[in-house]
């Protein structure tokens, strides 16, 4: 079984995405740094909204302080090759999956789409982390995504676990099928671009 599978990600990335982001590594190590900025507010964003979710409060603080790691580990390796931090720019696909958020109406529904979408960014970024690990000349490289790749499949399955925590299994399920349809929409009509993550 292939780790897109394991994932559950219905379709992997273009094969030519990881060959396109070589050429463009500068951009691409900008857009990681801003992802992984991003990730870190996203979990602080989720806190400040469900203070009284015991659990999903004591499992995402750790991550605030390891995302914001990360992006200051991209940026030590941007500044060890002479490469300068660009501008961030919108998040195409995490726009897109935002719009297929459910708004108002049940606020537990609410809040499972909220923590299925993230579980989605951490799975595609894991994918995509798994790609660079795989098909980048640089060894140095290769190893540093290698990581990276590791700690996005945990965060992926944190918010599978806290889903379940929460909310009856059963429409965890269902709902994170009709997610995975729904990214699977969306990648297949975005453009193949290697200066970016997603």
């Amino acid at each position: 079984m292939s780790k897109v599978s394991i994932l559950g990600l219905h379709l992997p990335s273009d094969p030519r995405w990881v060959n396109l982001a070589e050429i463009s590594l500068e951009e691409v190590l900008t857009d990681h740094a801003f992802c992984e900025q991003k990730a870190a507010t996203s979990c602080i964003s989720l806190i400040q909204r469900y203070p009284h979710r015991d659990r999903l409060v004591q499992e995402l603080a750790p991550i605030v302080t390891e995302e914001w790691g990360h992006f200051r580990q991209v940026l030590a390796e941007m500044r060890k090759r002479g490469f300068q931090l660009g501008k961030q720019r919108k998040d195409l696909y995490v726009n897109e999956l935002m719009l297929h958020q459910l708004k108002g109406g049940d606020p537990d529904t609410v809040f499972l789409d909220r923590l299925l979408t993230f579980a989605l960014i951490e799975a595609r970024s894991c994918e995509r982390f798994r790609l660079l690990s795989e098909g980048l000349d640089d060894e140095y490289l290769r190893e540093f995504y290698r990581k990276f790749m590791i700690s996005e499949a945990g965060h992926y399955r944190l918010f599978i676990d806290l889903a379940n925590e929460y909310l009856p299994e059963e429409k965890v399920r269902t709902r994170w099928q009709e997610w995975l349809t729904i990214e699977a929409g969306i990648m297949d009509k975005m453009e193949v671009r290697g200066d970016r993550i997603h």
